[in-house]
């Protein structure tokens, strides 16, 4: 199947065809008919499968061909996509822009972070699709400098990532303010029981589309676990790169501390690295971002949240300088390479305080990840485990701390992902949509 078969105008065709591409994916197959229909949609769909370009394509094409006028001077928001995390936010929204040069439709990003009179001027011109993030989305709602009552379409874009940062009350007070007859399109890199209570309330006879097994790890990544001691970790890491001249390479660490001690490091080793994370200015994340992908910064250090939304073609190599406690986001994590059918390697550097971290993911990826023990760095067999210590605000997105307070001041506990008992929900909204099993309540943030 090309393009061409899928019932895209010609101008959106036109550039697509500018980027370089003609075959589309699978989710690209199946979401832009389904969406051309006008019906909901969910979908699953690891990172990397294309599907930013599963939901804007179909988007573009609905609204340049079903034109609006509301009678006053300022263009409606027509479509708005919701994305976790700043980064996503920018790139969604440049997809939005490469695709629909072409089209006389107009399109703005708001995220946190950066000043927001800017935005405000922006939204007051009239933009016909909004991409945002939650908090700042809310700050304008707040501010009446954002009008959601025209919104035809509703992106809900990595909606697990979403519910797992702590963005469920903020999302219903979005749907709240938004119009009941509208398509909304639903896309997750997993399904979980918390996605199934999001989508059932949210989606009226959706079409379902799942291109990966659940909580699978793309096929055509090279996954692989070298083992280390915990205190060697950083000079297996420098020599890894120098020994296999990588040239560009996102490595994922636990703490934010964490990055910054390593980018101090490799730098010590001739080797450019910048950090991402929640306490980097966005000017400096975008610098990062924008150099990695250019290919003149040669490690990109980041935390889970911090580097949700990197998308970047052919990126070769990722490495887990410390696994995630939380399974999924290694699945999350890997997904940065292998994009859109292109090969990749995702290696992981273990000590023996991560064992039973590993035992989890190859549990969750129903699989055995093959180890090889580098010659010089081989792990001492008498190393005894030490427990993990998470710091709250230092794990990219999860609390670890006991005790977390919300925005009344009150101290609740922290409900944890493997916790037995769920929270009480919450009372049902206009939106329909369930609380389901909240691993946080409150505002969530955009970025940690």
């Amino acid at each position: 199947m090309s393009f061409t078969e899928l019932g895209l105008s010609d101008e959106i065709l036109r550039a697509v065809t500018e980027q370089g591409y003609s075959t589309p994916t699978p989710i690209q197959s199946q979401a832009i008919p389904a969406v051309l229909r006008g019906g909901d949609l969910l979908a699953g769909a690891q990172t990397g499968t294309g599907k930013t370009a599963g939901f804007t394509l179909p988007i573009l094409q609905r609204l340049a061909s079903n034109k609006r006028h509301t009678g006053n001077g300022r263009k409606p928001i027509r479509a708005l996509i919701l994305t976790p995390t700043r980064e996503l936010a920018a790139q969604v929204e440049e997809s939005v822009r490469v695709y629909g040069k072409y089209l006389k439709l107009s399109s703005t990003v708001i995220f946190g972070g950066v000043g927001i009179h800017p935005q405000i001027k922006l939204l007051s011109q009239g933009v016909d699709i909004l991409v945002a993030t939650p908090g700042r989305l809310l700050d304008h709602m707040q501010q009446g400098t954002v009008d959601l009552t025209h919104i035809e379409i509703l992106v809900l874009d990595e909606a697990d990532r979403m519910l797992d940062m702590g963005f469920i009350r903020d999302i219903r007070r979005v749907l709240a303010a938004l119009p009941p007859q509208r398509q909304n399109l639903l896309f997750s890199a997993t399904f979980s029981d918390e996605i199934k209570a999001l989508a059932d309330g949210l989606l009226n006879a959706p079409a379902m589309i799942e291109v990966a097994r659940r909580n699978s790890t793309v096929e055509v990544i090279a996954q692989k676990v070298h083992p280390v001691d915990r205190n060697r970790k950083h000079p297996l890491l420098s020599h890894l790169i120098k020994a296999h001249q990588w040239s560009q390479v996102l490595v994922f660490t636990r703490t934010k501390h964490g990055a910054n001690k390593l980018v101090e490091q490799l730098g010590k080793d001739g080797i450019t690295a910048l950090a991402i994370h929640g306490n980097k200015s966005q000017t400096a994340r975008t610098r990062a971002l924008a150099e990695f992908k250019n290919g003149s910064l040669q490690v990109l250090v980041a935390t889970d949240i911090a580097a949700r939304g990197i998308d970047i073609d052919q990126l070769p190599h990722v490495v887990n300088y410390d696994l995630p406690n939380v399974p999924e986001d290694y699945v999350h994590r890997i997904g940065r390479t292998g994009r859109a059918g292109a090969a990749g390697e995702a290696v992981s550097l273990v000590c023996v305080d991560e064992h039973d971290m590993l035992k989890g993911i190859e549990k969750l990826i129903k699989r055995s990840i093959p180890q090889e023990v580098i010659t010089g760095f081989e792990p001492d067999p008498n190393a005894r485990p030490q427990p993990i210590q998470l710091r709250s605000g230092n794990t990219g997105g999860r609390t670890q701390s006991k005790q977390s307070k919300p925005a009344n001041g009150n101290a609740r506990p922290a409900s944890s992902p493997k916790s037995g008992a769920p929270q009480k929900p919450a009372s049902k909204p206009r939106s329909g949509v369930p609380s389901g099993r909240q691993r946080f309540s409150g505002r969530g943030k955009e970025l940690t």
